[in-house]
Formats: structure tokens, C-alpha cells, sequence
């Protein structure tokens, strides 16, 4: 009698928890159940109120590099494919997982190995939280530059994951410039190290570059050496407000044609202004319909703050200097202040457009707005072109808010084919994972896509690592 392959697989964890008792008692290992639900999805894809309880999958918690390598060997041993996951703050679906397969978690690999401050570099586990790590440097006077919007909850193995980005990448870069060396188990448990301690290096391939932003689906990071930088001798923040989106949108060139390179640079539109004032009272409305906040930051920070100020007044921009309070309530409100209800649907997401495109995407958003039917705002790291949409719908009364209607998703979709259209591509920081893998097929050509599945196969030829994501 033939044996159901839907049922093979969950056969092998059954085998695979045995032998982990077996074999490696001292790990932590949940088995699969209601219990272990929160590790089915990250936080983009999690469901809404009212969804069911199903069987979570099953979970392993290693201690050390030696445990990650002795999981992935047994896990091979019974063909169950692997989830690596960090904090699951992800916001695309790469670090879903189903009953039949083992989520190793970092979360307890969050040692700092080393600081150096000669080197400037940091050597740490994939669980460090990047809040930590810039806790542990601050007294130093040194600071890891990477800092996405969920900087005080996500872990550096996360961010390497997804190549993330976030505020100061306009002026330090993304997670990718801040990595010089990886340590990854491999499909067979071996245990390579990539890339080099110098901040130069060119024997081989870039192997460090493939390994950041692969989404886990061809390794499991168990260390990293990063980038470390001295603190800004000086911070300061800036408002500029317009009297529309367009307008605002349009003044992010005379930030590009001036000589100054602010370390941040934050764009909001009318509909997110309005948004964030709904839910915090904040009152910014009332200073303009868009808004550019700015952080500048080093020598010279008066000139910096006179040429600026000059360039964004002659784009019909109101300009101040923010007070050190006023600036850490202004951050708080761009990073957290935009929140949608039990009332709403929404579908959030990420593109990246080259800087000079940004306006012609925020000019699209209403047309999409009205062909949908639906809300269409965005935030943008206008420093490197990557924008944040969110499409939204009122919930009315009396209808299943876990059916969501296609129209908001069909939006979000067009809004992501409104920046491939200008040159852009499909995510800028938050990753592919499984949400966005149709519309990466859509940016990539054929012969790019099997080189990528043929790097996933010469590195992972079970397919054991994280399948159906990314690739």
C-alpha cells in the first residue's frame, strides 16, 4: 500500500524529534502543536483576529554554532527542510513555516563575541538585537549604522537575512555594506566562514554579498563580523513642510542637487500625515500636507544647515531646526505613529525607485486609489528611493474582517508595477519571502531566475533550507 505524501513528511519530524531526543537531549526542542503557532508566521503575514488555532510547526532553540550544525545534519537525515528564523519581525513571509517543518530559531545565539574599536569592527551572534549592539557600543563612542524601523525588536541575523535597510541608509548604506564576514552551516552541517576582517578584501567571489539578503534559503548565519563607526560629533533635525504631497515629493531633487548628504531622510505624504495624527493627536497636519524630516549630522553642521535650509526654501519648503525633544518625538512618530485599526484592512509593503522617479510614483498612487476603491499612502527612505505603501480599506459593519477583498492586494500589486515601470524593483529592503515571489518574477528574466536556482542547488541540493521563498 502506497503511503500518502502528505503524510510522509510529517512522519519524518516524528523520526527527526525522536533522534533529537535521542542524540542531542541538552537542545530545546518544541514538537509541533497549537502551542508553537506564532512560529508559522512573521510579522507581515501573521493572521487577523478570528483566525484558527492549527498546529504551529516544530521549533528548535540551539545554544551554540555546534548545535545549529548537529539540527541541520539530523534534519537532512530525514528529508524535514528547515526555517531559519530571528525575531520574526520580517514583514514578507520568509520565516513561515508549516507543521512538517523544523524552525531553528538564533534567538538564544545572542552573544556579542568581540568588540574592536581599532579594527571598527564587531563580531556577534545572528540573536544580538540591533538595539543591543548600539547599547554595548554608545559608551565607546561608536555605533552599527544599519537601523530599521523595528531596530529595538530585530535581530542582525534577521537584518542580514533581508539585506535590511532603514533610516540612515542614506548616507551609511544597508545592512550589505556593513558586513564584512559570515560565518553559515550549510546543508551538510559543515560550517564555512565567508569574507574578511579587512575592510578590503578580493580573493574569491563576493560570497558575503550572496549570502546577504538570501533570505535563509542557503544557509543558516551563525556569526557575523560588521562595521562598526564612530558617533556624529553631532545630530541634528530638520523639518521642511509643504503644501502638498507633490510638492514635497518634488523638493527631495533640491536635496540631491545640494552639496549636502544628510545621514537621513524621511518623506511623508498628505494621507500618512493625517494617519499618524488619527492615532497619536500629534498634530502635524496643521504644519503642511507633506513633510521631509532630516537628520544631518558631523563636522560643520551650521554650513550644513545653512545650505540645506537654502536649497529646500527655494523649493517652496517651511524650514526648522527641531529642538533635541521635539527631533526624539518627531523620529518616534515617523518609526512607530503610523497604525491601522481592527477596523481596516491593509497591505503594507516596500519598492525602491531611483531617487529622481520618486515623484512620478507618489503621482500615481491616486489613480490606483480610485481604480481599487481603496486608501494609497506611503513613507519613503527618500535618501535611497525606497518607499513603504499602504494600501487600506474600511472594515463595514458585520463583515469577516479575515476576508480581505482582492482589490487590496490587487493595489498593492499595482503600486509595486508602478515602480518597475519607472526603473524600480520590487523590494527595496523588506525581502521577497513568500508574499512577493510572483511579482519578483516579474522584474527578473528567466535565465536570471535559473542562475539564482542554480546557486540555491549547487549549495543546498535537498532543498532543505527555507523552500519556497526567496528564489
Amino acid at each position: 500500500m502506497s503511503v500518502s505524501t502528505a503524510i510522509a513528511p510529517f512522519t519524518g519530524v516524528l523520526a527527526l524529534l525522536d533522534d533529537l531526543r535521542d542524540e542531542a537531549p541538552g537542545i530545546e526542542v518544541r514538537p509541533p502543536s497549537a502551542a508553537t503557532v506564532e512560529f508559522s508566521f512573521d510579522a507581515g503575514t501573521a493572521p487577523r483576529t478570528g483566525a484558527p488555532v492549527t498546529n504551529g510547526p516544530a521549533v528548535a532553540f540551539p545554544t551554540s554554532v555546534t548545535e545549529v550544525r548537529q539540527l541541520v545534519r539530523l534534519a537532512g537525515r530525514h528529508g524535514v527542510s528547515i526555517v531559519p528564523r530571528g525575531a520574526g519581525t520580517g514583514l514578507s513571509g520568509g520565516a513561515t513555516a508549516l507543521s512538517e517543518q523544523l524552525v531553528v530559531s538564533t534567538e538564544r545565539l545572542n552573544r556579542i563575541v568581540e568588540v574592536s574599536p581599532a579594527d571598527e569592527v564587531a563580531v556577534v551572534e545572528p540573536g544580538v538585537l540591533n538595539a543591543s549592539l548600539n547599547e554595548r557600543l554608545a559608551p565607546l563612542g561608536l555605533f552599527y549604522a544599519p537601523d530599521p524601523a523595528s531596530w529595538r525588536i530585530s535581530t542582525i541575523g534577521g537584518n542580514i537575512a533581508t539585506n535590511a535597510g532603514g533610516l540612515r541608509c542614506a548616507k551609511y548604506g544597508v545592512t550589505r555594506e556593513s558586513v564584512l564576514a559570515l560565518d553559515v552551516v550549510l546543508a551538510d552541517g559543515s560550517l564555512v566562514s565567508v569574507g574578511h576582517r579587512s575592510i578590503k578584501g578580493v580573493t574569491g567571489l563576493d560570497l558575503v554579498s550572496l549570502f546577504v539578503g538570501s533570505e535563509g534559503v542557503l544557509g543558516i548565519v551563525v556569526g557575523a563580523t560588521v562595521r562598526i563607526r564612530p558617533l556624529p560629533v553631532a545630530r541634528r533635525t530638520l523639518t521642511a513642510f509643504f503644501d502638498s504631497t507633490a510638492a514635497g515629493a518634488a523638493a527631495i531633487g533640491a536635496i540631491t542637487a545640494s552639496r549636502v548628504r544628510p545621514s537621513v531622510i524621511e518623506f511623508l505624504d498628505e494621507i500618512t500625515l493625517d494617519g499618524i495624527d488619527a492615532a497619536q493627536d500629534s498634530g502635524l497636519r496643521a504644519r503642511g500636507a507633506a513633510l521631509l524630516l532630516i537628520e544631518l549630522d558631523g563636522f560643520g553642521i551650521d554650513e550644513q544647515t545653512a545650505e540645506l535650509t537654502a536649497a529646500l526654501v527655494a523649493a517652496d519648503a517651511r524650514v526648522e531646526v527641531e529642538s533635541e525633544t521635539d527631533a526624539e518625538t518627531l523620529w518616534e512618530l515617523r518609526r512607530s505613529g503610523r497604525r491601522f485599526d481592527a477596523d481596516t484592512w491593509f497591505a503594507g509593503g516596500d519598492v525602491a525607485v531611483p531617487k529622481s522617479r520618486i515623484a512620478e510614483v507618489f503621482a500615481d498612487f491616486p489613480a490606483i486609489a480610485d481604480r481599487f476603491g481603496v486608501g494609497v499612502s506611503a513613507v519613503a527612505h527618500a535618501g535611497d528611493g525606497n518607499l513603504h505603501p499602504v494600501v487600506s480599506l474600511p472594515i463595514p459593519a458585520g463583515v469577516d474582517p479575515t476576508a480581505v477583498p482582492a482589490a487590496v492586494h490587487d493595489a498593492a500589486d499595482a503600486v509595486v508595477r508602478a515602480a518597475l515601470a519607472v526603473g524600480g524593483t520590487v523590494s527595496g529592503e523588506h525581502g521577497i519571502g513568500t508574499v512577493k515571489r510572483s511579482l519578483a518574477a516579474e522584474e527578473l528574466s528567466v535565465r536570471v531566475r535559473e542562475a539564482q536556482l542554480a546557486v540555491k542547488n549547487a549549495l543546498d541540493p535537498a532543498g532543505l533550507f527555507n523552500p519556497g521563498k526567496a528564489l
